[in-house]
């Protein structure tokens, strides 16, 4: 009988203190604005730990980050976390940026090199910081430990790396620049973030890696996600999904039993939390938290008398 190379050697999830957040996106229109007020306050019944913020590819305005950050933490008192990027970075502006965020009592950020503008002609983002641990080590320089920073990690290898090695030494680089923890890409494949997590201990790089979940609502949309970030989608997997495409119901419990089937795993192998991208709808990643088991609600903490 084998085991998962993680699992051996930490405590069963119910002894452990587990780290719960959902993804967000800025609504791009009118009915994506008026939409996500709902949205939220559903996600924030269970209690996340609290969500993130992307912003728009290519260095796009952050303005749009900073204020659903607001937002989140003023509809639902919930921590937001907003994302960072490089792309089109400069350290004033990034300064900037910190500040506003700590005046608005962010205490988590999201530090990442960003999506590429398409005409980039390398892996270095345009800007003053080209790479995550750059902007990682600027912020520990300028706040200290102000801030948690989360990076990303990626299971299965960025797909503009030229090879695991290289992609493993840029995610040392920003561990040693000061990360606290780290979320992954998405992934099908529980064996590629075991060996992840499993390099990670044999490097010396101490740090929670919390898996990225994204649940599966449909054929074209899941494979278009997974091609465009490198992930893996099993080939068993796609199949049943495309003789699923036209019947939706059976679809959505397919996709719902994989999904859950991939966090159970993990868990139970030790992975300190889930990471859930909820491409701002509720009802998918709240239909895999009730599958999982995962408290409904959270009681209040008792006041003290």
């Amino acid at each position: 009988m084998t085991t998962d190379p993680v699992a051996s050697r930490l405590p069963p999830p119910a002894s452990r203190l587990l780290t719960f957040s959902f993804e967000l996106f800025p609504p791009r229109t009118p009915e994506g604005v008026a939409k996500l007020p709902l949205v939220v306050g559903q996600l924030a019944e269970v209690r996340p730990d609290y969500f993130s913020v992307t912003y728009g590819a290519g260095g796009s305005n952050q303005d749009g980050t900073y204020e659903t950050v607001v937002r989140v933490v003023e509809q639902t008192g919930v921590e937001a976390a907003p994302h960072l990027t490089c792309v089109g970075s400069t350290r004033a502006s990034i300064a900037a940026l910190l500040e506003r965020y700590r005046e608005a009592g962010v205490r988590r950020i999201v530090a990442l090199r960003g999506d590429l503008p398409a005409t980039a002609m390398s892996a270095s983002a345009p800007g003053e910081f080209h790479y995550a641990n750059e902007l990682v080590s600027f912020i520990r320089e300028t706040h200290g430990d102000a801030f948690e920073i989360e990076v990303a990690a990626y299971p299965e290898m960025h797909p503009q790396a030229s090879g695991p090695e290289q992609d493993f030494e840029h995610f040392r680089r920003k561990v040693e620049a000061g990360a606290d923890g780290a979320l992954t890409q998405l992934f099908y494949n529980a064996d590629a973030y075991l060996d992840f997590v499993d390099r990670c201990g044999r490097a010396g790089l101490d740090i929670p890696v919390v898996p990225g979940i994204m649940p599966i609502t449909g054929y074209q949309n899941i494979v278009r996600f997974c091609s465009s970030c490198g992930a893996d989608l099993p080939r068993w997997v796609r199949l049943r999904l495309e003789e699923l495409q036209d019947n939706k119901p059976a679809l959505l419990d397919f996709g719902l039993d994989v999904a859950t089937r991939l966090c159970e795993r993990l868990l139970q192998a030790g992975a300190p939390g889930l990471h859930f991208y909820t491409i701002n709808q509720a009802e998918p990643t709240l239909r895999l938290w009730r599958n999982l088991g995962l408290p409904v609600t959270v009681p209040a903490p008792a006041m003290a008398g």
